[in-house]
């Protein structure tokens, strides 16, 4: 079997923190190079950092290490992009075409994630299509929609194998979120094991897709995994988890944890939230690579809650 040697970008991020693991449990350590705009806070794995606007840096990095494929996570997230529109669009968009010029050059497989932030206010919300309308509405969704036709053109055009899942809210245990419009799903199960009343940025009511992290990063690494023939969509594929509004959320929290408190105060990311889908139609992922997810909000409850405790206990 040809030996893969992989480079991650935005490696520090909440996705690329487990995903990083996973790929080096899978391919080996040496062959798992993680990168960053800094150094995470320790590490035992092979790291450089890297500023995916670096175009130079990011040839020199490829070519030098003989990368085959590239798992492009560096990105400005929904609510931390609307503070700075300029700033995020260019480090989501410089940085896609940066590594999708690479891959050209050094023949690299690239998984490059859009988002659920893709929808916008004329998509159908309940059980949205692969294929419908995209008008999102911030620039973090605009700069997913581009990016999912510029790796489609890279396929079409190059050749370059350029292969994406639309991913939903990730909540998961193994790091903190990095400024997405979902957070308050990761960020309610720090409160809850830490014993404080969490105020949700979120109406009760806002449902939203969602997947626990075990799903996700296996749905990344299934769809890398897929033959090539089997992949009908090159612009990014519609996967499912699960979905739920905060106050099912809490309810869930609450049935293992009775004493727990939640209040509610919107803020401007309420807007941004109203804009995207309530559940996902995923029916192309399922027929074409074989995706389903494993996790429920009752069975993600509790492995989120056992973990945390895990994890507070360990740090005492």
């Amino acid at each position: 079997m040809k030996t893969e040697t992989i480079l991650i970008t935005g490696a520090n991020g909440q996705i690329g923190t487990v995903l990083g693991q996973a790929l080096r449990e899978r391919f080996g350590t040496a062959n798992v190079l993680s990168t960053d705009i800094r150094e995470p806070a320790a590490y035992d794995f092979p790291f450089e950092t890297l500023d995916v606007l670096d175009r130079n840096a990011m040839f020199e990095l490829v070519g030098s290490r003989g990368v085959t494929q590239i798992y492009h996570l560096a990105a400005i997230l929904s609510a931390k992009g609307e503070l700075n529109p300029q700033w995020a669009w260019e480090v989501n968009m410089s940085g896609l075409f940066n590594v999708l010029e690479a891959a050209k050059k050094f023949g690299c497989k690239v998984f490059n994630p859009s988002s659920i932030a893709v929808y916008g206010g004329e998509t159908p919300k309940i059980d949205t299509p692969q294929h419908a309308v995209l008008q999102p509405q911030t620039v973090y969704g605009i700069s997913k929609v581009a990016g999912e036709h510029w790796g489609n053109y890279f396929y079409k055009k190059f050749g370059v194998d350029v292969r994406s899942v639309r991913y939903p809210g990730i909540v998961g245990y193994q790091s903190m979120p990095g400024g997405g419009t979902t957070d308050y799903a990761v960020d309610i199960f720090h409160h809850a094991v830490r014993g404080e009343r969490y105020t949700c940025f979120l109406a009760d009511h806002a449902r939203l897709p969602m997947m626990y992290m075990e799903d996700a990063v296996r749905a990344t690494i299934e769809i890398m995994d897929a033959p090539a023939e089997q992949l009908k969509i090159r612009t990014s594929y519609n996967i499912s988890g699960m979905n739920f509004t905060p106050a099912e959320i809490t309810a869930a929290i609450q049935a293992e944890m009775p004493g727990f408190e939640v209040a509610y105060e919107p803020d401007f990311r309420q807007q941004i939230a109203e804009s995207w889908p309530e559940n996902i139609d995923d029916a192309e992922a399922r027929a074409d690579w074989g995706w389903k997810p494993a996790y429920d909000l009752p069975g993600m409850t509790r492995d989120m809650l056992a973990n945390l405790r895990e994890m507070a206990s360990a740090a005492l």
